[in-house]
């Protein structure tokens, strides 16, 4: 068995420490807010001007007014606050935001990342992947562990475009969570029923531990 996609955004939701600012990726990372652990505090952060989002709304609840980086429609808490992008971004790039968790296309095992396009395909933007990349402390990816092809998308270098060099502190994938280690990735945990063969297998970046 491998994790599904709200498994992994569980098993991500215990990187969350209390107290912390945290910035949601687009994709899988958004479904982070499902699982915060209810004995932390912990505040989310929107590049598109939210401070304090809350979980994804009910269909009662939906108010098309309120929405993520993702333009998905989320809901607000007692405490939220609202503000205009150059603020937002002020605080990522002013070191505000503790964690930020992402998507990823590939991530390369000294810890380069690539998330923001794939040549020849359209694309809106950069977003605020690169900001987040350089600003926030601590840099946790999720994604499936191969693409849709079957390869690897842990890599020994990317073949996209980067976001950021060396800035990949943990992955989780469906395979397990790996560590950016000096001279590649450690294995932290597996997926119940994953073994070793199979994340080799899958595996294109050295595995050290």
């Amino acid at each position: 068995m491998t994790w599904d996609r709200n498994q992994m955004a569980e098993r991500a939701a215990q990187e969350l420490q209390d107290g912390w600012y945290v910035n949601l990726g687009i994709g899988i990372p958004t479904l982070v807010s499902n699982y915060i652990p209810e004995d932390i505090h912990v505040t989310l952060q929107s590049e598109n001007g939210m401070l304090g989002m809350g979980p994804f709304p009910t269909e009662d609840e939906i108010d098309a007014d309120l929405i993520n980086a993702g333009k998905q429609t989320i809901t607000e808490l007692p405490q939220t606050a609202y503000f205009d992008s150059a603020t937002s971004f002020g605080m990522i790039r002013g070191g505000k935001i503790a964690m930020a968790i992402l998507g990823a296309m590939e991530v390369a095992e000294n810890g380069d990342l690539a998330n923001w396009m794939i040549p020849g395909k359209l694309v809106k933007g950069m977003g605020g992947a690169m900001d987040l990349v350089a600003g926030v402390g601590r840099v946790v990816v999720i994604m499936d562990h191969a693409n849709k092809r079957g390869e690897s998308k842990l890599l020994k270098e990317c073949t996209l475009p980067l976001t950021g060099k060396g800035v990949v502190d943990r992955i989780i994938t469906n395979l397990g969570v790996f560590d950016v280690v000096e001279g590649g990735l450690k294995i932290v945990e597996m997926a119940p029923g994953v073994t070793r063969a199979d994340i080799d297998s899958l595996t294109e970046a050295r595995i050290v531990a």
